[in-house]
């Protein structure tokens, strides 16, 4: 439980707001994403008095939400947004839906009118509790200033459960601004449970008897050491290893072992997923397609399969795997699957989806943070920058788009030392392009790739795929985006950001080269 401790240093003079802050900073939450209104004004007012939060500004409630997302995924610590209101809360919701899928915790203050004035049902009078709870998995309106404090401590408490949750927090401007004369200590989160034995002699006799098996991975089981050991697990049993399509965070590259997602199409799940044959889940689940199709299965696994959970999200997934190499006697095995320093060849002519990973795999940075929404352009990128230097991949394990910038945002906030390297699609670019603002305002060290095909290309994919095999000038013009077509030059320098347009290989490459040395964010148009 939360506790409250007096604070001498202010006398009993602090209102709500500031004991929330404080609250904040000390269980560990210092870095705030905001967009506030008037109900906010005095959390904004602590902010300033209050050291030791940082402040990033978002013009957009999807940039804010989806910063603290990419924020957790590289830290493992949350992030606080502020929010105003249930309208500011719901221009938020679909990156929180992303972030909750990708089981990232974030801190959510959401203001609200005083308690005495909601009751008049002034025009921004909402149910904030009933938009918030379906994005969260805790949602609370604290009362009063003096319990403010006390229920900050506990939305932290509950968004760094395992694996991490979004914490909604609603502060009604009364509570703010009324006095308050404590500040609550958060109790730290407790350590993962361990699997039990019978899960691991579970999953060791499925490896051991299985012609055809593989470890399905997801969650922090994609993390360095996790997948060393399941490539010592490959090793010992000749199994396979795969992830789930989209991941939270991947640390792949040379030196790193290599694996391969299972793909968005289904036709082409469906093949990998029989060759996978047997599984063993870690921090993952059977998968199924993206969305129902006629006349195809929505679950992807092989019919004949068995399926054994050797560990959830919620459980240690690290330990598990040490436990399931220690049952098998491959804890000391060379891992298999480790993938080689390799660098392509610089590709010359037409840019193309093949052309771009080739540049990526000659030039991706040792230590780059690679946010992906590259959408249907990116699919096949994986083989060319398998062999590239060490590096985290991320992407969108929601599905609802618009992440990737604002994602980038909040990875380069956590990581100023590392180069940002966001992958976009030119449709779900548009849908949070305010990110490129705070990039430059905070001066990220992001290089934003633009795919500018003027097309929902996906969704032209999507078509054909629900059975419309010749969709008509309307449905075609629904899809399209190049009426007018889109100037990322011009949008990005009137946000603060350089840029520049390519239409050759030759051009991107030494585009990109220019983004990689330049210390704030650059944007590339890739025209296609």
């Amino acid at each position: 439980m939360s506790s409250e401790t007096n604070s001498d240093e202010m006398n009993g003079e602090m209102n709500g707001a500031e004991s929330l802050v404080r609250t904040l900073i000390d269980g560990g939450v210092n870095v705030c994403f905001t967009n506030p209104g008037t109900s906010e004004m005095h959390f904004v007012a602590a902010l300033d008095k209050v050291p030791g939060m940082r402040c990033v500004l978002g013009l957009f409630e999807g940039v804010v939400t989806g910063a603290a997302d990419g924020y957790y995924r590289m830290l493992g610590k949350p992030a606080s947004t502020l929010l105003h209101l249930a309208p500011g809360l719901a221009n938020g919701l679909a990156n929180l839906h992303n972030a909750k899928k990708a089981d990232s915790a974030v801190v959510n203050i959401v203001g609200e009118h005083a308690t005495y004035h909601i009751k008049y049902d002034a025009p921004l009078t909402a149910d904030i509790e009933g938009a918030a709870a379906p994005m969260s998995h805790w949602v609370k309106t604290s009362p009063t200033s003096k319990t403010i404090a006390g229920d900050g401590a506990l939305a932290i408490e509950a968004a760094t459960q395992t694996p991490g949750q979004i914490a909604t927090l609603i502060l009604p401007a009364d509570t703010a601004w009324g006095p308050a004369d404590a500040v609550a200590v958060t109790t730290a989160p407790s350590a993962p449970p361990r699997v039990s034995d019978d899960a691991v002699k579970a999953a060791a006799d499925l490896l051991r008897t299985s012609q055809n098996a593989t470890l399905l991975m997801g969650g922090a089981a994609l993390r360095e050491r996790s997948l060393n050991l399941a490539g010592r697990i490959a090793a010992k049993t000749g199994c396979g290893i795969l992830t789930e399509g989209a991941n939270t965070r991947l640390e792949r590259g040379a030196g790193r072992v290599q694996v391969n997602r299972v793909p968005y199409v289904v036709e082409l799940a469906l093949e990998v997923m029989k060759k996978a044959g047997d599984l063993v889940l870690v921090g993952a689940r059977e998968p199924v397609a993206f969305f129902a199709y006629p006349d195809k299965p929505s679950l992807l696994v092989d019919p004949d399969a068995k399926t054994t959970l050797l560990a959830g999200t919620d459980e240690d997934m690290e330990a598990a795997l040490e436990a399931l190499a220690i049952e098998l006697d491959c804890l000391d095995m060379e891992p298999a699957g480790v993938a080689q320093p390799h660098r392509p060849p610089l590709p010359a002519g037409e840019i193309t989806p093949a052309a771009i990973a080739a540049v990526l795999g000659a030039m991706l940075p040792e230590g780059a943070i690679v946010v992906d929404e590259s959408v249907t352009t990116g699919r096949e990128f994986f083989p060319s920058t398998a062999g590239a230097p060490p590096h985290d991949w991320i992407n969108n394990r929601g599905g609802s788009i618009g992440y990737g910038l604002p994602v980038a945002v909040g990875a380069a906030v956590a990581c100023p030392d590392r180069k940002v390297i966001a992958l976009e699609g030119d449709g779900s670019c548009m849908y949070t392009v305010q990110a490129l603002w705070t990039m430059a305002r905070e001066n990220l060290d992001v290089t934003v790739l633009v795919f500018a095909n003027g097309t929902y290309n996906i969704l032209r994919g999507e078509l054909t795929n629900v059975g419309v095999l010749n969709p008509g000038p309307r449905a075609v013009d629904m899809l399209s985006i190049d009426r007018p077509n889109l100037d990322w030059v011009q949008m990005a320098k009137g946000m603060g950001v350089e840029a520049s347009r390519v239409s050759t290989a030759e051009e991107l490459a030494t585009a990109f080269d220019s983004g990689l040395h330049s210390d704030g964010p650059y944007l590339i148009e890739v025209a296609l």
